[in-house]
């Protein structure tokens, strides 16, 4: 018998934790949330937590939602973006090219302005929820130093444990169908050195929510 053949038999004689464990039976929400708040109020909340945590938050039709997008891009020429399908907003990358405001390659490092759509948001902590996979460059979210996400009012769940239990019902597609999943709860910051607070450490120092209204 081979050392590796030895030190893996010993792992699988072992005994295993927690067996004495009960299941759980209940699962307890991390932030308690009403079950009874209606789509407004999910919409208010939301909104008061992400500008807590000091994102902006606009609540737009389309046509005003594109003059916020040219003054958040600003005098940059070039932005990254999530492919036109995965972003609620149909037609947005030939308005921009109207406005000569070109879509950089997904991995140019020196645009200063990302554009995004959102998989899903929880109104709980202000999160916005973001899967990468083909056409949802990942990169987007997190090179610039501006990220602009759009979603629609439909795409709000309450709290984190909602939002799981719609993707087990779902077969966790947020997991199995893509390359990566992220949970984006402010702009990037961290306060590791000195105590001292920096914001766009690891990630954008601006995040930018716009709610799409009907």
């Amino acid at each position: 018998m081979s050392a590796r053949d030895k030190i893996l038999n010993k792992l699988r004689s072992a005994q295993k934790p927690f067996e004495d464990v009960a299941p759980i039976e209940e699962r307890r929400h991390m932030v308690p949330m009403s079950p009874e708040l209606t789509q407004g109020e999910l919409l208010e909340r939301f909104t008061h937590e992400a500008q807590a945590l000091s994102c902006y938050v606009y609540h737009l039709n389309k046509g005003d939602a594109f003059e916020q997008i040219m003054d958040l891009i600003g005098d940059q020429k070039s932005v990254l973006s999530w492919e036109q399908e995965h972003i609620p907003y149909e037609g947005l990358h030939n308005k921009l090219d109207d406005a000569d405001v070109s879509i950089a390659d997904p991995k140019d490092g020196h645009v200063l302005v990302g554009i995004s759509g959102v998989s899903s948001a929880l109104s709980a902590t202000g999160s916005i929820v973001l899967s990468s996979g083909e056409g949802q460059y990942r990169t987007t979210s997190l090179l610039p130093d501006r990220h602009i996400a759009l979603m629609t009012p439909d795409q709000l769940y309450p709290d984190f444990e909602s939002w799981q239990q719609a993707q087990q019902a779902e077969g966790y597609p947020a997991f199995t169908q893509s390359s990566n999943t992220v949970i984006i709860t402010g702009p990037s910051k961290t306060a590791d050195i000195a105590q001292e607070l920096i914001k766009g450490a690891h990630g954008p120092r601006e995040v930018h929510i716009i709610l799409l209204k009907d």
